[in-house]
């Protein structure tokens, strides 16, 4: 047998409660490191970028609310320390079998930033508008015209909106922080 992921349900927002909980128990137990059937609790997280106050602001998201990942070594024991823990509401389970399935090593890789990639993504920015939404441009040379966003660029943070220019629908691309929504 070998340790593997599992996902694991908690109750919504408490994530990181559970994962410390997890980690506690990891710390108390007086095996080896390398005998422990549990390894490590990890709550995947991304960054992303989001408006505060009129400014960029990176933060950081979760990947899956109301989820956490247990490194473990698949058993009744292992299995009982986790359901014990307050905040835990089951394993991720695939179909009525007993045992949970574990998580593929390329979806681990994957939610751990291991892939194969050479350098780390950019924070993606979260563009809070779509395509048809009535907005009004708040600055730059349209300031004070409203449109209908038509595009959402996201690798540019920009939004292409449909304004009617001498009565005429013109397509004009800005950042999205040049727009509010209605």
């Amino acid at each position: 047998m070998e340790h593997r992921f599992y996902a694991i349900q908690t109750t919504a927002g408490h994530e990181n409660k559970v994962r410390s909980l997890i980690q506690r128990k990891i710390e108390q137990d007086p095996r080896p490191p390398e005998e422990r059937l549990i390894r490590q609790a990890l709550v995947p997280t991304q960054e992303v970028v989001e408006i505060k106050n009129g400014k960029k602001v990176t933060v950081e998201r979760k990947l899956y609310p109301g989820y956490v990942l247990v490194e473990m070594l698949w058993g009744q024991e292992a299995s009982h320390i986790i359901n014990s823990i307050q905040g835990v509401l089951k394993f991720v389970q695939h179909g009525q079998g007993q045992e949970p399935m574990h998580l593929r090593n390329e979806e681990v890789r994957r939610l751990l930033g291991i892939a194969d990639e050479v350098e780390p993504e950019a924070p993606k920015e979260e563009i809070p508008f779509m395509v048809g939404q009535a907005v009004a441009i708040t600055e730059g040379p349209f300031t004070d015209f409203n449109g209908t966003v038509e595009e959402i660029i996201p690798d540019k943070g920009k939004v292409r909106v449909s304004v009617s220019l001498f009565g005429r629908p013109t397509s004009v691309e800005l950042d999205y922080l040049q727009l509010k929504g209605y």
